[in-house]
């Protein structure tokens, strides 16, 4: 039985949920859930640029949670780039999250 997810930090919910390939109609397009954690990630070490220990810590897990989460990330991200497929961000927050509205 695999072990249960640590409760994790995130600083609010996306304001874009979805991002798809301009000219590719809907039914023709895959689809990449990003989950909330993975967008939190990115946000944190890609668009901040907090290094992963730091960004760890925010988030409240630890630093090789951490480096698996953003990697998965940067895996879902590069796929819907090189291969055409919509990004599905995960919106909803579930018991595994904890919603911190203080961006500090």
């Amino acid at each position: 039985m695999p072990r249960l997810k640590c409760q994790r930090t995130i600083e609010g919910s996306p304001q874009i949920t979805y991002y798809k390939p301009a000219g590719i109609p809907m039914t023709q397009i895959d689809e990449i859930t990003l989950e909330l954690d993975e967008y939190e990630a990115i946000r944190l070490a890609d668009l901040e640029g907090n290094y992963q220990e730091a960004a760890a810590r925010k988030m409240n897990v630890s630093r090789q949670t951490f480096g698996r989460i953003i990697s998965s990330a940067h895996k879902k991200i590069a796929e819907a780039l090189i291969l055409g497929k919509a990004i599905k961000i995960e919106k909803q927050l579930n018991k595994r999250y904890n919603e911190n509205s203080n961006p500090n």
